[in-house]
């Protein structure tokens, strides 16, 4: 385990090489905790191209509580579609903990949800340097009263390193649920309108 200033709690690890069925499983526990406490999720992916939000679809009933997802792969992306500050992307990197923050912030704004998840990273096998090798990955869960951002070095190839990286998002979003947020559940609000 590793830990970074600024970054909240901090993670490193081996590459897991998660299967996709071990995925929707950690999937199918999400949906079943957001829809007891009646919370809404959005996903704001890079190096993960869309797998957590494609992971979450994966289990029948998840628009119960995915309002949506954006992949924003490029730098331009971030900024327009989840309002990252050029600022913090220059001073930073798109591969940050504070990007990642932002991203998590922008897409929770841009759905209106009450917890977002963001993955931002070096998924390879290109693209690394010796300050963000390739890996290295950031995951940010923003939920009320709550922004927590974990840094995680992956060691496989890019398949791997982007299933790992899924994995890590939704650990991370089950931790900070069970830890927090709830509201009403979805079923009672329904009922009510």
């Amino acid at each position: 385990m590793t830990s970074e200033p600024g970054s909240g709690r901090a993670a490193g690890s081996p590459a897991e090489d998660l299967s996709e069925s071990e995925l929707v499983e950690l999937a199918t526990q999400l949906q079943a905790l957001f829809l007891e406490r009646g919370l809404t999720l959005a996903t704001a992916e890079s190096c993960t191209g869309g797998l957590v939000a494609h992971t979450v679809t994966e289990v029948a009933g998840s628009s119960g509580y995915l309002r949506g997802g954006i992949v924003a792969y490029a730098d331009e992306a971030k900024e327009r579609l989840l309002d990252v500050p050029r600022d913090v992307l220059d001073a930073h990197g798109a591969v940050s903990a504070q990007v990642a923050r932002a991203m998590a912030d922008g897409a929770a704004a841009r759905f209106t949800t009450d917890v977002s998840v963001a993955v931002t990273g070096v998924a390879g096998p290109g693209g690394g340097s010796p300050a963000k090798p390739v890996g290295l990955t950031y995951v940010a869960v923003t939920a009320p009263s709550t922004n927590e951002v974990r840094r995680f070095l992956w060691t496989g190839d890019r398949a791997a390193n982007k299933r790992a990286s899924a994995g890590a998002a939704l650990r991370l979003l089950l931790e900070v649920v069970r830890a927090g947020p709830q509201r009403q559940p979805v079923a009672a609000k329904a009922g009510r309108e």
